[in-house]
């Protein structure tokens, strides 16, 4: 593999990536951050942090947006024929990355950075106590500034406001591609979800493992299972935090997780989701590291390798029937509520619920759905802040057939839009949408998958997922990935048979 510089003889694109790289290590800086205010920082620091990620999002912005930039990408591109199959790709991502960057003036990168800190703290307080209201005027005003930030957008990449924002997040991916998706689920789920429900009441009743499971022990488990998916101790930390996330670098790789002592599957199962994300990010070509190339293919592509990892290899009955077996002398209880059958009953169950990181993967999709249109509305300004909670109760009636009973379940319950993450949620969909088509190849393609999942051995999905979509890095765009990985672009009857399979059969 080339080397991000190794062209002596274009001074352009070596001035270029040396600039992308300093860039990338501010936004590491800015990245670590932000995970320690999510997990380690005191809430009297929130109003000094927030500083400080708006100078760092400013300096990063400045470099990007800096008069020299648009000369040399203007000359390295006029010197592409020289440029192998890397190169290339990483330059166009580079201009791209240029295009977005020039399109917003500085003083908004500032601004968006401050008024979305300033609102992610008060939404900690706002979801702990219920009140939406504590929060909407923070939310207005990080509202405001991110239609500000897509009205530049649109123009300068040539899509619509909220497909500029989605760019963003998963490059090549816009809402009129979401549709057809979101359409076939939604047919199939309301065919689908009174049969399983039934099915699910016919059947056998899974047996909960009792209490209390101590935070220390559960802790251990959840270094041990990050260890199991790949992650090395010298490159992982596992702390607390609010909301779950995986953050940090390649080789320093941050989790967070929630511990529950009545109930140890939350835990384990977001420190499953979290490390495939860790794994994606230790698994990326080290020979382009901290170039645009180098990076993850978008969040689209990041999910899926989360929810390979946590939904299509650990809740199988072969990882579970093996998982079982390590718990319950740690935990202690009847066999019964160990066994893989009970465990899959247990983490497979299929239930209409308030919240999205906690649904199951049958529903979970409807929860992306509401954001998604709600979100689409926020931005053309079709609804207003103050009328969000009655439209997001309105959505989960039409969707899932039940109302929150509060805004903590309700409205307040991710930090996205708070820390003004818009455009991001239907990455989650397509995620596992892909991790579904990523699995059905990785099955045809490894002998002797499901036998090593058996014995808790992640290692032959870990060794095809590092040749077909780590090591690629952005090398491909979302569609090109799965096309070179499966034989196909995105096709949801992948998903769909994997719901008709697990829940269904």
């Amino acid at each position: 593999m080339t080397q991000a510089g190794d062209v002596p003889s274009l001074g352009a694109y070596q001035r270029l990536t040396a600039r992308f790289a300093r860039i990338a290590t501010l936004d590491e800086a800015a990245g670590m951050l932000g995970w320690d205010a999510a997990a380690m920082m005191p809430a009297g620091g929130a109003a000094a942090r927030g500083d400080q990620l708006a100078v760092l999002a400013g300096m990063s912005h400045r470099m990007l947006t800096a008069p020299e930039v648009a000369g040399d990408l203007a000359e390295a591109e006029a010197g592409r024929p020289a440029l192998d199959a890397w190169q290339g790709a990483n330059l166009a991502l580079m201009r791209h990355a240029h295009t977005r960057a020039a399109a917003v003036p500085d003083t908004l990168v500032e601004a968006m950075a401050l008024a979305s800190s300033r609102c992610e703290q008060v939404w900690r307080e706002a979801r702990r106590t219920a009140d939406f209201k504590l929060v909407a005027p923070l939310l207005r005003e990080v509202l405001e500034r991110v239609r500000a930030q897509a009205a530049a957008l649109a123009p300068a990449l040539g899509l619509a406001p909220y497909d500029a924002l989605m760019d963003g997040y998963q490059p090549g991916i816009g809402s009129a591609d979401m549709a057809p998706l979101f359409a076939a689920y939604e047919r199939f789920l309301r065919d689908a979800l009174p049969k399983v429900e039934a099915r699910q009441a016919a059947g056998p009743q899974p047996v909960p493992p009792q209490g209390p499971f101590p935070a220390d022990v559960q802790a251990r488990v959840c270094r041990q299972l990050a260890a199991r998916v790949g992650l090395e101790a010298d490159h992982v930390r596992i702390d607390s935090s609010q909301h779950p996330f995986c953050g940090g670098t390649p080789t320093d790789v941050r989790i967070t997780t929630r511990y529950d002592e009545q109930d140890f599957s939350k835990a384990l199962l977001s420190v499953l989701h979290e490390s495939g994300h860790g794994l994606y990010e230790r698994d990326l070509p080290e020979a382009w590291a901290r170039q645009p190339v180098g990076a993850a293919a978008g969040m689209g592509v990041h999910e899926s390798q989360s929810l390979i990892v946590e939904m299509q290899a650990c809740r199988t009955d072969a990882f579970l029937s093996w998982l079982g077996g390590e718990l319950r002398p740690l935990f202690g209880g009847p066999d019964a509520a160990y066994r893989g059958e009970n465990l899959g009953r247990l983490w497979r169950h299929v239930a209409r619920s308030f919240i999205r990181i906690d649904a199951d993967e049958m529903t979970y999709p409807a929860h992306v759905i509401l954001r998604f249109r709600l979100e689409q509305a926020l931005i053309a300004g079709d609804l207003a802040v103050e009328d969000l909670p009655a439209a997001w109760n309105e959505g989960m009636r039409e969707l899932l057939g039940i109302t929150p009973p509060d805004d903590a379940r309700g409205c307040l319950q991710d930090i996205h839009w708070y820390s003004g993450e818009f455009g991001y949620f239907p990455s989650y969909s397509l995620g596992a949408m892909a991790a579904a088509q990523l699995m059905a190849a990785a099955r045809r393609a490894v002998t002797g998958l499901e036998e090593a999942l058996g014995q808790g051995d992640l290692g032959p999905l870990r060794a095809w997922l590092r040749e077909k979509v780590h090591r690629q890095a952005s090398r491909y765009g979302f569609q090109e990935l799965l096309r070179q990985a499966t034989g196909k672009p995105l096709d949801v009857q992948d998903f769909l048979d994997h719901l008709t399979t697990r829940y269904l059969v």
